[in-house]
This record gives C-alpha cells, sequence and structure tokens, in this order.
C-alpha cells in the first residue's frame, strides 16, 4: 500500500554569503531552486510532491532579513525572515498596524508561528493568505533584491494567479514596508474558518475606515478580500459607494452587496461558492460596521 505521506525528496541546501550570491543562483537556476525561509509551506509542498525543487536556498539570515523597525515619518519595515509571533508581540505593530497583529495571529498555531513568515505569507499568493487583506489596505509594498538590483513592487500589483506573482527568476523579497497610516483611522480583518483557531480562511474580509475631509461622505474606507477570487483583491466600488455617500445602515448594506458582487468564489471541500459569497457580504457589513462605530467617535 503507498505511503499517502511521503517522505522529502532529496534536495540540495545552499546557504549563500551574500543576497547577490543568492539572486545569481536563483536566476541561472530558475525551475530547480526555491528561496527558503521559514520553510512551513516549503517542506509540506515538497513532501506531497506539488513543489520539486533540487536546491533550497537559505536566505533568511542575510542582510537586512531579520529587521522590524519602525519610523514615526517613514512607517514599519518588517524583513522577510521576520516570523509571525514576532509581529503579532511587535509593540509598534501593536500601536500602529494592530489590523497586522490581528491577522497574523490567525495564521495556524503558535507553533508553527515561529517558523511561518509575513513575507512567506505573502509570496505563496495562496487566494486565502490571511495577511495579504491587511497588507493591501495597508498600503504596504515589497522590497524585492533581483540580478539586476533592488526594487519595490506594489503589493497591490503583486499577485497574478493562485499561487503567482510577478517576482521573476533570482527575486528575493527582502523586506515588507508600510507607510504610516491615515490618522485616526480604525481596522478590522474577519476570518471565517472551519474551526476558530488555525484553520485556512473560508473567507477573509479587511475593512480599514478614516476621516477624509476631500470625499462627500467625510470618510475614505479600504476593503479587501481573501479566499474568494483567484487571487486577494480590493473590490473599488466598495470604497466608492462608502466615499461618495453619508455613512447610513442602508449604505453599508448596499456597499457590503457590492463586495458579494465582486466576488468569484469556487466551490471547494471547505465551502460552497453561493455560501462564500453570502459570508463575503455579512462579513463585509460587520467589518465596516465595527470601523464605521470606532471613527465616527473620534
Amino acid at each position: 500500500m503507498p505511503n499517502p505521506t511521503p517522505g522529502l525528496p532529496e534536495f540540495d541546501y545552499l546557504k549563500p554569503a551574500s543576497l547577490a550570491e543568492a539572486s545569481q543562483f536563483l536566476a541561472q537556476h530558475a525551475g530547480e531552486a526555491r528561496p527558503f525561509m521559514g520553510g512551513t509551506d516549503t517542506f509540506v509542498r515538497m513532501r506531497d510532491g506539488f513543489w520539486k525543487e533540487k536546491y533550497l536556498v537559505d536566505v533568511k539570515n542575510l542582510d537586512g532579513m531579520s529587521q522590524l523597525s519602525f519610523d514615526p515619518t517613514a512607517g514599519l519595515t518588517i524583513g522577510a525572515s521576520v516570523n509571525m509571533n514576532r509581529v503579532v508581540a511587535s509593540p509598534e505593530v501593536r500601536e500602529y498596524y494592530p489590523v497586522l497583529a490581528e491577522a497574523a495571529h490567525t495564521v495556524a498555531s503558535y507553533q508553527l508561528r515561529t517558523r511561518a513568515t509575513l513575507a512567506g505569507n505573502i509570496c505563496n499568493a495562496s487566494p486565502a493568505g490571511d495577511t495579504i487583506g491587511p497588507c493591501l489596505v495597508l498600503n504596504a509594498s515589497l522590497q524585492v533584491h533581483g540580478v539586476d538590483g533592488v526594487r519595490r513592487e506594489p503589493l497591490s500589483a503583486f499577485f497574478v494567479g493562485p499561487g503567482r506573482t510577478v517576482l521573476k527568476p533570482g527575486d528575493i523579497v527582502t523586506a515588507i514596508v508600510f507607510p504610516l497610516p491615515p490618522q485616526n483611522y480604525a481596522a478590522r480583518y474577519i476570518k471565517l474558518g472551519r474551526n476558530a483557531i488555525g484553520d485556512l480562511a473560508i473567507v477573509g474580509v479587511t475593512a480599514l475606515g478614516y476621516p477624509d475631509s476631500s470625499t462627500p461622505s467625510g470618510y475614505s474606507f479600504r476593503l479587501a478580500l481573501a479566499s474568494v477570487a483567484p487571487t486577494p483583491f480590493v473590490p473599488a466600488q466598495v470604497q466608492t459607494i462608502l466615499a461618495e455617500n453619508p455613512i447610513t445602515e442602508a449604505v453599508i448594506a448596499e456597499a457590503a452587496e457590492a463586495a458579494m458582487n465582486a466576488c468569484a468564489p469556487i466551490d471547494d471541500v471547505r465551502g460552497s461558492a453561493r455560501y462564500r459569497k453570502f459570508m463575503v457580504r455579512n462579513l463585509t457589513k460587520r467589518a465596516i460596521t465595527e470601523v464605521w462605530e470606532k471613527i465616527s467617535r473620534r
């Protein structure tokens, strides 16, 4: 009887001395080499035969990868090898970007979060990635080291399909960079899973709102949805509705309906497409209402 969970295949483990060396090797071995940081997804997918790379290139201890720093004039930088528990515990994250800590805390278990990284959650490009929605509404960008040097990639244009991103052979994400959040903002991440802790999202909704005198409503909102389309995404129509109309219960319900209509979920073992669409509507209404209640009192 075949083993349903075979062991890891053979591979070579490399530990380059610099980012330049790592990028060069990854580019020269495109399709057979992969950057390695936490490994929480890498080893599972290699064990199950989905990934068959010959080389794992350990980049987690290279320059800047373990940095977590906040600048009151520039914002937050989280190195690519910073694990989820460190993000959750960071005083700067909890004070200025609490929705990011809230979402990171929902990922897997405490033990896995000691290895899992924010960068890995993003680069896996799973439609259900828990931290991607908060990163989107916080306008994050990725710092990428490639064979041609360092560049920035906005997260809003990073995903091109399930498990697919704009990264090219030789590219290594070295940090996630967050600008300062809006003044007097509030945000909320709501995850629907099959159990209370650690499950993959059936639906993930992130809402962020803040006072904005430039809009007719006097407020701006950002919304991001996960696990209901090929990639996590921002439904622009929702933001338009909330910016152009006085915020009322009816307007929030209209925005939630627009979020539901923007989805393109699938049926899978965790939930049907129909169920997901209705839960997007319900959770969007709840998330926006909670954010609105906070910012309207400030």
